[in-house]
C-alpha cells in the first residue's frame, strides 16, 4: 500500500478534527447500548415467548441461546426490480445461519420505492424522505433488542443510505449488507437515449419508447445504468460493509448465492460474544466516509450521494460537507466511466475487473484509507482490491489484474480525468454541486440570460414552444427538500439535451435533484440555501445573466439581487401523501447537511 496522499490525508484529518464532539458522542453511546443490551436469558419469559412464537424450527436454539440471534431487516418488495429477488432471502439466510449455530430472523421490512416509476409524477415529491422513512423503519425493526447483529437487505437509491442510518443508531451490533446483483445488460444505453431524444423532439411514438424502455429495464436486478443505487453498491465496498467484491455479480448466480452464505457466516462470527467482535458504529468511522467520498469521485457516481453522504455520516457522528467533497475532487483522478458518464454498464464495468479493480488502484495510489475495519475475513480493505471466485464450491479471492477495457476501467496514473466527478460551484446564488464527470469539458463554463422556472412541466411547455431556441440557463426553483421534498428533474434532461445537440450554449440551475441517472447536460444542482424562503433563487428573474463554471467554481448573476423582492413561496401541493409529509418538509435542513428533518430535530 502506498503513502496516503496528502490531499485525502488533510481532508481526512479535517473532518475528524470537526467530528470530535459528534463523533466521541456517538461512540459512548453505542457503548452504552452494547453494556446495557440484555442478555436473553435475564429478559422476560412472556417477552421471549412472543419473539419465538414464530420462529417454528430455530425455537429450540433460540430457547437455550446456544448462538447468535441475526436480525434481517429487508427491503423487499416485487414491484422494484432490484429487489425483486430479496423475496425468497429470508429462508435461504436462515439456513445459512444454521450451518454456524445461529438462528436469524426477519425483525422487519422498510418501504423501498422505485425513483424510476416515479419520475416526474407527483409520487417524487416523497423520494427523498423515504430515507428518514426507512431509517426510522430499520429503528423499530431493531428495536426489539432481541439481536446479535443485522443483515441488511437493500440495494437502491435512498433505500441503503436510509437503513445505514437506521442501523447506526444501533450501531453496537455488527452488520453487513447484502445486495443481490444487476439485472443482464438489455438494449444498449446509447439506442436507448437516442430514442428518448426523438420521443422529445416529436420523432418516435409512444410506442418506440416503451419498446425500448422494455428492452433496457427487463428483469429483476438493479438497473444497469450507474446512477445512486448502484453508486449505493460502490460505496458499501468502499466502506468495507459487504463482503468483498459482492456488489456485481447477478442475481441468482453461483457466486452470489455464496457471497450471501459469506455474509451470514460473518455477521454471525463478528458479535460481541466472540473473539472479532467489529460493531457496526465502529466499522462506519471517519476514515470509512472518506472512502465512500473518493470511491464516488473517482467512478464518476450519482450526485444524489453529495446529499446522502453528509446524511449517514451525521448518523455516526461524522461531519463532511460539499468543501470537503470539492478538495477530495481535485485529488482524486477518473478511473471509470460508466454509463451515463460513458458507453458501458455496470456489467461490462465488473466484467472490465470492477470493483476490486477501483479499490487496487485507489489503495495502490494512496487515495483510499487501507486501514477501514470492513466485514471481511481479513480487517482492512486489502481483501476488496480483489475478485471473488468459485474454487469449486469454495468461495476464495483472487488479484484482478489488468483493467479489461479501457475505455471503461483505467489506472491512477493513466486516468479519465485527473480529477474526480464532481464540483463544488458557488457565489451570490449559492451553494451548488456539478457533476463535470458527466459534462464534456468545453461546456464546464456556461454565461447565458437565464429563463426562470418553477416546475418541470414549465420548461417542457416552454420548450415545445419554441421559447428556448438560444442560449438560456434554465432555472428551476423551489424544488427543494423544504419546498416540495427536492424531487429528481429527469425529465429535463431529455429536452435540454435536444437544445445543447442544435448547437446551443445550454446550462441547468436548481435547488432540486439530479442523480446519475443525468448527465450530459452542465447543471449547478442541490443549490442551497433553496429558494423558499427567500433563498437567492427567488430573486431571479427572466433575462438575467447567469455563470455556471465548475472551472472557477462560479454560480453567479450579474444582476443586482439586493433591492429585490422574494418571489412568493408556492402554496404545498395535496395528493399522492404530499400532506403527510408536511412536518418533514417544515422541519428539513439544507441539502448540504443532507436534507433530513429525523437527523436535523434529534440534533444530530
Amino acid at each position: 500500500m502506498s503513502k496516503l496522499h496528502p490531499t485525502v490525508e488533510r481532508v481526512t484529518q479535517r473532518i475528524i478534527e470537526k467530528s470530535k464532539d459528534t463523533r466521541r458522542a456517538y461512540l459512548e453511546l453505542i457503548d452504552h447500548e452494547a453494556d446495557n443490551q440484555p442478555e436473553r436469558s435475564q429478559v422476560s419469559c412472556s417477552n421471549l415467548a412472543h419473539a419465538f412464537a414464530g420462529a417454528l424450527e430455530d425455537q429450540e436454539a433460540l430457547k437455550t441461546s446456544s448462538g447468535p440471534n441475526i436480525g434481517i431487516v429487508s427491503a423487499y418488495n416485487d414491484m422494484l426490480s432490484a429487489h425483486q429477488p430479496y423475496g425468497r432471502y429470508p429462508e435461504r439466510l436462515k439456513i445459512y445461519a444454521r450451518e454456524v449455530g445461529a438462528t436469524a430472523q426477519v425483525a422487519g421490512g422498510t418501504p423501498a420505492m422505485c425513483d424510476g416509476v416515479t419520475q416526474g409524477e407527483t409520487g417524487m415529491e416523497l423520494s427523498l424522505f423515504s430515507r428518514d422513512v426507512i431509517a426510522l423503519s430499520t429503528g423499530i425493526a431493531l428495536s426489539h433488542a432481541m439481536y446479535d447483529g443485522m443483515l441488511l437487505l437493500g440495494i437502491c437509491d435512498k433505500i441503503v443510505p436510509g437503513l445505514l442510518m437506521g442501523a447506526l443508531r444501533f450501531g453496537h451490533l455488527p452488520a453487513v449488507f447484502v445486495p443481490s446483483g444487476p439485472m443482464p445488460s438489455g438494449v444498449s444505453n446509447k439506442e436507448k437515449q437516442r430514442v428518448r431524444q426523438l420521443y422529445a423532439e416529436g420523432k418516435a411514438t409512444r410506442q418506440e419508447l416503451l419498446d425500448s424502455e422494455l428492452g433496457s429495464y427487463h428483469s429483476p436486478g438493479t438497473c444497469t445504468f450507474y446512477g445512486t443505487a448502484n453508486s449505493n453498491q460502490m460505496m458499501m465496498e468502499l466502506m468495507g460493509l459487504h463482503i468483498p467484491g459482492a456488489a456485481f455479480f447477478q442475481p441468482g448466480t453461483k457466486v452470489r448465492q455464496a457471497l450471501d452464505r459469506a455474509a451470514v457466516h460473518r455477521v454471525a462470527a463478528m458479535g460481541k460474544g466472540g473473539n472479532d467482535y467489529r460493531p457496526l458504529g465502529h466499522c462506519v468511522d471517519e476514515k470509512a466516509v472518506v472512502n465512500a467520498a473518493v470511491g464516488l469521485l473517482a467512478t464518476g457516481g450519482s450526485t444524489n450521494h453529495a446529499i446522502h453522504i453528509p446524511a449517514f455520516a451525521r448518523a455516526a457522528g461524522v461531519q463532511i460537507d460539499w468543501t470537503d467533497l470539492s478538495e477530495l475532487s481535485s485529488a482524486v483522478p477518473l478511473l471509470a466511466r460508466v454509463y451515463p458518464n460513458g458507453s458501458g454498464d455496470v456489467n461490462h464495468f465488473h466484467d472490465a475487473g470492477g470493483m476490486g479493480f477501483v479499490i487496487q488502484e485507489l489503495l495502490g495510489a494512496g487515495l483510499a484509507h487501507a486501514d477501514v475495519i470492513g466485514v471481511g475475513e481479513e480487517r482492512g480493505m486489502a481483501q476488496y482490491g480483489q475478485e471473488p471466485w468459485l474454487d469449486g464450491d469454495t468461495l476464495n479471492w483472487r488479484d484482478v489484474g489488468e483493467s479489461g477495457d479501457d475505455e471503461m476501467l483505467r489506472t491512477a496514473d493513466k486516468p479519465f480525468q485527473p480529477d474526480g466527478g464532481m464540483r463544488l460551484v458557488e457565489g451570490n446564488l449559492g451553494r451548488a454541486c456539478f457533476k463535470s464527470s458527466a459534462v464534456e469539458k468545453e461546456r464546464w463554463t456556461i454565461e447565458a440570460p437565464c429563463r426562470v422556472f418553477s416546475t418541470q412541466k414549465q420548461v417542457a411547455d416552454a420548450f415545445t414552444a419554441g421559447e428556448l431556441e438560444k442560449d438560456v440557463v434554465v432555472v428551476v426553483r423551489f424544488q427543494g427538500p423544504r419546498a416540495n421534498g427536492m424531487p429528481e428533474l429527469h425529465k429535463l434532461t431529455p429536452p435540454l439535451g435536444v437544445l445543447q445537440d442544435r448547437g446551443y450554449r445550454v446550462a441547468l440551475v436548481t435547488d432540486g435533484r439530479m442523480s446519475g441517472a443525468s448527465g450530459k447536460v452542465p447543471s449547478a444542482i442541490h443549490c442551497s440555501p433553496e429558494a423558499l424562503g427567500g433563498g437567492p433563487l427567488s430573486l431571479l428573474r427572466d433575462g438575467d445573466v447567469v455563470r455556471v463554471c465548475a472551472e472557477t467554481g462560479t454560480l453567479s448573476t450579474t444582476a443586482d439581487l439586493s433591492t429585490r423582492t422574494p418571489a412568493p413561496d408556492p402554496v404545498p401541493e395535496m395528493g399522492t401523501g404530499r400532506e403527510l409529509f408536511a412536518m418533514m418538509r417544515a422541519q428539513a435542513d439544507e441539502a448540504e447537511k443532507g436534507g433530513s428533518a429525523m437527523l436535523a430535530v434529534a440534533g444530530l
